[in-house]
């Protein structure tokens, strides 16, 4: 009985032992992977509906098709009563999700995608002063407590097999606002689990434009830096109800310029300025707008000698699948020229490729792409 015990201890320790290369550096290494979103973050599902949405076959379907991780969002409301107390439900989807990716090959990043005191989209609903973080120390306090519960239910876990994104999409009105809060949660999450690899990314929802203002915390190799990317967005999120963009209904060209004169001459006054301000009938976009725009990211990981990834990326259901698949081979295109890691915003939701109800593809072109069959 003694040396069973033995060798379950033994066995318990390998699989959950933080690793690390004679340089210190983790072998957290990620290359294509997907959202889990709309699950433990951005839903109202609760109960059966919410446990029943991602289940092992959701692992080894991903597993199956050639990924190699997943990026997890959860959000407060899910985790935490307004009291603070915690939800012990999700807490058990969330280890249960990790041990499934796990058992699948999967690594996983667990991303805290919104708080109560910051959304991404504050700003845009014109809600901007529900955004306290940058400018409260106790709302700054709560993001580091939450990491710290955070820390004590998955430290178990190996630092080759989940990373930890303290916050997704930050935006503060000054650049310096994100560094100095990145400076004190990377502090607090380092007393707590030197080795863990974290991920880091820029300011204004994570920006390929301001990344090269993030101040990255000097000496420590286990981090990744992320940014997002749906440019252009007159494409990307083509009929998308929520963005200002999303309300213009003429053609879309790509490559090339996106509006002819004759679809900006139809659209509203309100759409114009969209239109306007983002030059779609002047400028041309195509592969080298890409190329381009990655610029500052991929110098900055240059910089740093840091693992670069594209947390989010993808184009809305709706879209014309002709022109979807053109954007998503030039951005595939990209990331492999200059080993960009990269998860699709999203698996099954509005952006995604599978389909939970119907229990299969929804778009079969866009996975063959994505997975480069």
């Amino acid at each position: 009985m003694l040396a069973v015990m033995a060798i379950a201890v033994l066995t318990f320790t390998a699989c959950t032992k933080k690793s690390e290369t004679s340089d210190g550096v983790n072998d957290f290494r990620i290359q294509r992977g997907t959202n889990l979103s709309h699950w433990l973050s951005q839903s109202e599902e609760i109960g059966e509906a919410r446990a029943k949405h991602i289940q092992e076959d959701d692992f080894e379907r991903l597993d199956s098709l050639g990924f190699d991780f997943v990026r997890l969002p959860i959000d407060e409301v899910q985790f935490w009563d307004e009291n603070g107390n915690k939800l012990p439900e999700a807490w058990d989807l969330l280890t249960n999700a990790i041990r499934l990716a796990e058992k699948h090959h999967l690594r996983t990043i667990v991303d805290l995608h919104i708080i109560r005191s910051h959304y991404f989209n504050a700003v845009n609903e014109g809600n901007a002063n529900a955004n306290t973080l940058f400018t409260s120390e106790e709302s700054q306090q709560d993001l580091i407590n939450m990491w710290y519960q955070l820390s004590d239910v998955l430290k178990g876990f190996s630092n080759d097999s989940v990373a930890y994104e303290f916050m997704n999409e930050p935006v503060a009105e000054d650049h310096e606002q994100w560094n100095q809060l990145i400076a004190k949660v990377h502090k607090a999450l380092r007393e707590r689990e030197p080795q863990r690899t974290l991920v880091i990314g820029s300011n204004m929802w994570q920006s390929y434009e301001t990344i090269k203002y993030l101040k990255v915390p000097e000496g420590d190799k286990n981090i990744i830096l992320s940014f997002h990317y749906y440019n252009p967005m007159i494409l990307t999120h083509y009929g998308a109800w929520w963005t200002p963009i999303g309300k213009y209904t003429g053609k879309v060209n790509y490559p090339g310029i996106l509006v002819s004169k004759e679809d900006y001459d139809a659209a509203s006054d309100t759409v114009k300025a969209v239109i306007d301000e983002n030059k779609y009938t002047t400028q041309e976009w195509n592969i080298d707008r890409i190329r381009a725009d990655f610029k500052d990211a991929i110098e900055a990981a240059k910089k740093y000698n840091l693992q670069l990834f594209c947390g989010e990326w993808g184009v809305y259901e709706p879209v014309d699948r002709e022109l979807a698949y053109k954007w998503t081979k030039d951005m595939l295109t990209v990331f492999k020229e200059n080993n960009i890691a990269w998860t699709t915003w999203c698996y099954d939701a509005d952006f995604g490729f599978w389909d939970q109800q119907k229990h299969d593809f929804k778009d079969k072109g866009l996975v063959d792409l994505l997975t480069a069959k």
